[in-house]
């Protein structure tokens, strides 16, 4: 080995301990927490921590080719995840060995790149009883002996970051001059603050000149009549040295010219005072954009230097399982925030090993289906849109069995049977970044668990970035991540729901609009809109983050304010009271208390003090699934007289749903008519007045979509509200029936009686 090689591998290494050493000391505290009997959830959450941090820490050691912590983290996943599914119960041997698997990887770790036989420690009598322990064998506890040498070590090993040669290898990884940089950044990022404070008062000072406005021409309406009052002071005759008219008239006049000079002195003043606070916003903020855009730059480091362990680990992978397989790098050169470097190094070899084992074939069925024998995983980055940087993880491999996918979501209890049938594969696809599903027929080192992709949508979504998914059968699989530059700052787009103020990334809306009323549909009790030919789904906002909901104040309003958000290929409207605009936001932490609040990434600071939440974006979007329909246009007032009654016609032709329909219907207060097909209903609708046609969509001679169509043909039915009930629940068949007019797609398989009665009272 070269000189070169030598210093590469030591700079490899010494990243390795620092990364090594956080994932053993969260294994260690999560025995800790599970050995103090928390509750069952907990001990869920507990245990899926820790099969995580063995997980990445199996595969980190493996990128450097240690192999002993590389077999002590694969038999301590194992006993992980027999706890998880129950089929290995807690003990304190279980325990013993548990913390003795841990305490060797912290000695194994210690002896990286100090002691040339440190990887020769025994462990193979350990891996013995953690086997056994994963298969539920009654592991023996350890003798008094034993228990006694294991906690002298503990000590011992804690103290080893104090050691010389430790201090040594973390300052390869994390230079002093980094941590004084990182101090000087968070410094420069806290003058943004400065900077909205110069805006905000920048415009304070506008608007005092706006009102200033208002009163001049207030005062300029009475100008004439205050000089006319003046003209006949004058006028008025005197008699003995003494005025004739009014003294408080006079008092009122000289007070009159007095304020006009004072008004003119104080407008040249706070004109002078805002060109002075527009002079000061500008320069504040580009010293400040200057210095920001100087330390992050300061701190950014090229992507090669987080990719540098994947070639050989590419090479070891293949090898292992008799492929050939090349990696493909570009854009390598692309400088990252550090911080985001460090978070995306898991993941980075979790997308690259779900390439080679569940992608790349090997090198003989390859050549059976006309692909050359060495398969090609390609890692691509390229800058996107300014301030984001996009990376894409793909092979030339098989592709995604998007069945198989549906079947281990089904095993998991993530699908129902009949969801599993019928779920198309633009649904089903992002399963695979759900925890547990995986596509792999048996676990093995690599893969198998169903827990690398979690972890990677994870780190992402921490990151403020979005993951997506493309397969084509055949010809391979797609990654597609997108990250900041930075972390720090961003530019947000603040909205007001509820007299609250709230901040959304603007890098994921995808467009803000107005939307009437009338074009907002129900498709299967949920809100929805026309957005790019699509039927996209509505919700409020407010719901969502579980706010009061209120009635709206203008009765008139006949437009909602909509916001479309977009990530990981979701996208969902959320309804909001209103859109203030956009500017820089700086990302305050919650703090440990509130490390994780759902729908809740950070805060931010206002020019004026007020602390405003940031969203997350991928938590909206998951929460609004389980959101109840909102009907927005049910906030508008209603006024009718206690003694109408709408009249409404139901169309089914089988008799049992006719009945049952009209009874709902009737027992709600409505008045009923029944047609049993559409060449009966359109009879009918021309002979009887009806305020709303609920109707099948199979029936004999004329079915429920060509009645709807009809209906909006004809000019005196075309407002008339139609809903639509049906067996039909495929997408294809609830946008035929938007297209045909439809205001409402009710499915009979998740039929409710409420259902369908809140849609009718908010229809008519």
């Amino acid at each position: 080995m070269d000189k070169r090689e030598q210093e590469f591998q030591k700079r490899l290494l010494s990243t390795f301990k620092v990364e090594a050493a956080e994932h053993i000391q969260a294994l260690a505290s999560g025995l800790i927490e599970l050995e103090r009997e928390p509750s069952d959830e907990k001990r869920m959450q507990v245990l899926e921590t820790v099969f995580r941090g063995a997980h990445s820490l199996k595969g980190a050691a493996r990128a450097v080719g240690l192999a002993d912590i590389e077999s002590l983290c694969q038999s301590a996943e194992s006993v992980f995840a027999a706890l998880k599914l129950n089929q290995v119960d807690l003990s304190l041997a279980l325990f013993d060995v548990l913390h003795e698997a841990v305490d060797a990887l912290g000695k194994l770790l210690s002896s990286v790149g100090t002691d040339p036989a440190g990887q020769g420690l025994p462990v193979s009598d350990l891996l013995g009883r953690l086997e056994s322990a994963g298969k539920g064998v009654e592991v023996p506890p350890v003798t008094p002996g034993e228990a006694q040498a294991s906690a002298q070590a503990r000590p011992q090993r804690e103290a080893r970051p104090d050691a010389p040669e430790e201090r040594t290898a973390l300052a390869d990884t994390v230079r002093i001059a980094t941590a004084r940089l990182d101090a000087l950044l968070f410094q420069a990022e806290e003058l943004l603050s400065a900077k909205l404070t110069a805006s905000q008062r920048a415009a304070e000072i506008r608007e005092a000149l706006g009102e200033l406005a208002v009163l001049k021409r207030e005062r300029a309406k009475i100008a004439l009549t205050t000089r006319a009052l003046q003209q006949a002071w004058d006028r008025a005759p005197k008699r003995h040295g003494t005025d004739k008219a009014d003294p408080q008239l006079r008092k009122l006049l000289e007070f009159a010219e007095w304020e006009a000079v004072f008004v003119k002195s104080l407008e040249a003043r706070l004109a002078a005072l805002a060109k002075s606070a527009e002079h000061d916003q500008r320069s504040v903020g580009a010293m400040v954009d200057g210095l920001l855009e100087g330390m992050k730059k300061a701190l950014m480091l090229p992507l090669s230097s987080a990719l540098a362990p994947l070639p050989k680990m590419v090479r070891d992978l293949s090898r292992d399982q008799a492929k050939e397989v090349a990696l493909a790098v570009s854009g390598e050169e692309i400088e990252v925030d550090r911080r985001i470097l460090q978070e995306m190094r898991d993941p980075f070899i979790h997308l690259i090993r779900n390439c080679i084992d569940h992608g790349i074939e090997t090198p003989e069925l390859r050549q059976r289906v006309n692909k050359p024998a060495r398969g090609v995983v390609t890692l691509a980055i390229t800058p996107k849109d300014g301030s984001k940087i996009e990376i894409v993880v793909s092979d030339d491999g098989a592709g995604i069995d998007v069945a198989k996918v549906r079947e281990a979501a089904r095993r998991l209890g993530l699908l129902s049977p009949e969801d599993a049938q019928n779920l198309d594969e633009q649904l089903a696809l992002p399963l695979v970044f759900q925890s547990g599903v995986s596509t792999s027929p048996i676990i093995t080192d690599i893969s198998g668990r169903g827990l690398g992709l979690a972890i990677v949508r994870e780190k992402v979504e921490k990151l403020g970035g979005s993951v997506m998914i493309e397969t084509h059968p055949g010809r391979g699989t797609a990654f597609r991540v997108v990250l900041p530059l930075t972390l720090a700052t961003f530019r947000g787009v603040h909205v007001g729901v509820n007299d609250q103020r709230f901040v959304l990334p603007s890098a994921l809306i995808e467009q803000g609009a107005r939307v009437k009323f009338e074009d907002i549909k129900t498709v299967e009790n949920r809100e929805t809109i026309r957005w790019n030919g699509q039927a996209l789904a509505l919700v409020r906002l407010a719901d969502v983050l579980e706010l009061p909901r209120r009635r709206a104040e203008n009765a008139a309003r006949d437009t909602v304010q909509v916001v479309i958000l977009g990530a990981a290929g979701k996208r969902i409207g959320f309804a909001v009271d209103e859109i203030l605009g956009e500017q820089e936001v700086l990302v305050k932490s919650l703090g440990k208390q509130l490390s994780r609040v759902r729908n809740i990434a950070g805060a931010t600071v206002l020019g004026n003090g007020k602390v405003v939440p940031i969203l997350n974006v991928p938590d909206l979007l998951r929460s609004a699934v389980s959101v109840s329909a909102a009907p927005l246009a049910s906030t508008m007032e209603k006024q009718e007289t206690p003694a109408e009654r709408q009249s409404i016609l139901v169309v089914e032709d089988s008799i049992t749903s006719r009945a049952l329909l009209k009874n709902i219907l009737e027992s709600a207060g409505y008045q009923v008519a029944a047609a049993v097909d559409g060449i009966d209903a359109l009879t009918l609708l021309k002979t009887e007045r009806f305020d709303l046609v609920v109707s099948d969509v199979e029936m004999p001679r004329m079915d429920g979509f060509d009645l709807t169509a009809r209906i909006r043909a004809d000019k005196a039915l075309a407002q008339m509200p139609v809903v639509l009930v049906t067996a039909l629940e495929s997408r294809e068949h609830r946008e035929r029936g938007v297209d045909a007019g439809a205001n409402a797609y009710i499915v009979k398989s998740s039929f409710d009686q409420s259902n369908l009665l809140d849609i009718v009272g908010r229809l008519i």
